[in-house]
């Protein structure tokens, strides 16, 4: 019988990069070392090979070897979400079932990029990735990249089949919770995909985000999610507050941006894979002026020592 894990997809989950080194090639130390700092601050749960993770350039047999890392890294302490993305159903098919037997503990699938497809060519593109595995499904809707949105509609089609726990929404509609909390399956995790809009939404009833900014500050966002849950807004909203300059640097131009900031606090090289490029001089010091923000408070690991 199949039971949804959906709790423990609950609170701020980091959206991992995907590390390169010298030659190109995947820097399997620097993807231990952030999984490893993601555990040490009692994440839920870790994402690879994703929108950060840069999976489009990253080569089935790479997606396997960083999934296998992680999972290897995460011994069973975190859950290990594996982005199985293409705008083509028998790719993603491909993906996820090679997820699976990397030992991934669910798969996010999103809606597909490019192609634009109907609402009812969405619903059988994510039931035939469901039906190729075993394992459980989060849904990803970002229309920023993929231009068609996921539909309620749709969505709840979908989470008929209990094999669909969750939803990542990159829509940046904070009223989203409020308008299918009660619609949806007791345990159906709604967590936001955009981390400029992560408060309201979590206010207004999310489960959680799936964040960039976590990679970078994962302690402070453990405790904005805490406070909130807690009904203390104001305290939670003045610390949220001091990440917007960070939050608006990383949205800008993602993950270059992530993984410059992550490379300042000398955890991995900001190397990136066309057609993404480093970060230039501008955008850089953009970065540093954001860190320089909350440097006073100690906010961040490594920032104002």
């Amino acid at each position: 019988m199949f039971i949804p894990p959906s709790a423990r997809f609950t609170g701020f989950i980091p959206d991992l990069p995907t590390p390169f080194d010298a030659s190109d090639g995947i820097d399997l130390k620097a993807l231990a070392a952030q999984c490893e700092r993601q555990i040490a601050a009692g994440v839920p749960a870790i994402v690879v090979c994703e929108t950060a993770g840069e999976a489009p350039t990253l080569s089935p047999a790479e997606q396997e070897l960083v999934i296998r890392a992680a999972v290897d890294v995460a011994r069973g302490r975190v859950r290990v979400i594996a982005g199985a993305m293409s705008n083509a159903t028998t790719s993603a098919v491909e993906l996820a079932r090679r997820a699976e037997a990397a030992g991934a503990d669910a798969i996010m699938s999103v809606v597909p990029a490019y192609s634009k497809p109907m609402q009812e060519g969405m619903l059988a593109h994510f039931r035939t990735i469901a039906a190729s595995t075993g394992l459980p499904v989060i849904l990803h809707d970002t229309p920023s990249r993929t231009l068609r949105p996921l539909a309620d509609e749709t969505l709840l089609r979908l989470v008929e089949s209990r094999q669909f726990v969750g939803l990542r929404d990159g829509s940046g509609d904070v009223t989203r919770p409020m308008r299918l909390a009660r619609l949806l399956p007791a345990g159906f995790r709604l967590l936001s995909g955009d981390d400029a809009t992560a408060f309201g939404h979590i206010a207004a009833g999310g489960d959680g985000a799936i964040s960039d900014v976590c990679n970078v500050a994962p302690d402070l966002c453990r405790t904005i999610f805490s406070q909130i849950r807690q009904g203390r807004l104001q305290t939670a909203r003045y610390l949220y507050k001091r990440l917007v300059p960070l939050i608006a640097c990383l949205s800008k131009e993602s993950p270059a941006a992530l993984k410059y900031a992550l490379s300042t606090l000398g955890l991995m090289s900001p190397a990136t894979r066309l057609p993404i490029v480093p970060l230039d001089d501008a955008a850089q010091a953009e970065v540093i002026r954001a860190f320089v923000a909350i440097a006073d408070e100690e906010l961040i690991d490594g920032i104002g020592a």
